[in-house]
Order: structure tokens, then C-alpha cells, then sequence
């Protein structure tokens, strides 16, 4: 290994806007399985795939389709 090395003809990372960013998430354990087992069997690391997958929702500017369970005290049938 070199005592010195010279940057002075380095230049900025081209791909630093690409770098991905580590965060904390919470993730049900029916959701992990679920990746995991498709990424065992495509040959990939999990974290990627859920990735690519946010990914491709946020591109194509996928909502989640979400039905609340109807309040009983709210309900006119049961009034």
C-alpha cells in the first residue's frame, strides 16, 4: 500500500444520485416469507426484490387498494 496517493485528477461519482439509502422498516412476517420465497427461487437477495418491486409501483404510480373493516357502532343495520 502506497503512503500517499494523489485525487487531484479525480472527479465526482457520476452515480451518486443512484446510491440507495438504508432505512428502517417494519414489514409483517407473511410479507418477508412471502419475498423470500420468491427470491430463493429466483436467485436473488430478498431486500432487492422488494425493491425492484417498490420500485416498479412508484414508477407506474401504483395506490394499494385498502378496505377498512366497517365500524359495527356506524353501521345502519345494526341501529
Amino acid at each position: 500500500m502506497r503512503t500517499e496517493y494523489d485525487f487531484s485528477k479525480s472527479r465526482k461519482n457520476p452515480y451518486v444520485k443512484q446510491l440507495k439509502r438504508q432505512i428502517t422498516i417494519r414489514l409483517d412476517t407473511t410479507a418477508v416469507d412471502y419475498f423470500k420465497q420468491m427470491a430463493a427461487e429466483l436467485g436473488m437477495p430478498y431486500q432487492n426484490l422488494i425493491n425492484l418491486y417498490l420500485r416498479d409501483c412508484a414508477m407506474h404510480k401504483r395506490r394499494p387498494t385498502i378496505q377498512w373493516p366497517e365500524d359495527p357502532k356506524k353501521s345502519p343495520a345494526r341501529r
